[in-house]
């Protein structure tokens, strides 16, 4: 599995893991740790082999200088949620929020993290949502 592929499939598996265990709560051990290990997965594949986003050539100004940040904020939130949900499935916590507020805030930036991705592909036509769709779906773009 190519490096592209493998984060594709977890960018996708990571949201529907996290819908599911949002709507389920954390009576579903199973689910959140499915979650907690997906999310811990993409994280791991993001340091070990670096981010796959690029802010694109037609943005520009504060955007193209916040992109790289806002990227690096989206992994560690990923990255925090995922651990203290896969931590509450295995039955101990960790200090600071409780999971589910993390999964909540993961959720809204994920929000806004799509509308912004939305945005760039619709606005500037830079082909942003190409790079996490699959190919299957780029006809539809």
């Amino acid at each position: 599995m190519t490096r592209r592929r493998a984060t594709v499939v977890l960018h996708w598996l990571v949201l529907t893991l996290l819908l599911l265990a949002l709507a389920a709560g954390l009576e579903s051990a199973a689910l959140n740790a499915a979650f907690g290990l997906a999310g811990l997965a993409m994280v791991a594949l993001a340091l070990v082999f670096g981010l796959m986003n690029g802010p694109g050539p037609k943005l520009d100004g504060a955007l193209r200088a916040a992109h790289p940040w806002l990227s690096r904020g989206m992994y560690a939130l990923l990255a925090w949620a995922s651990a203290s949900t896969l931590a509450a499935a295995l039955g101990t916590t960790l200090p600071g929020p409780s999971p589910r507020d993390l999964m909540v805030t993961l959720f809204a930036a994920s929000a806004l993290h799509a509308i912004f991705h939305l945005w760039r592909h619709t606005a500037l036509g830079d082909g942003a949502l190409r790079r996490m769709t699959p190919k299957s779906l780029h006809g539809m773009l």
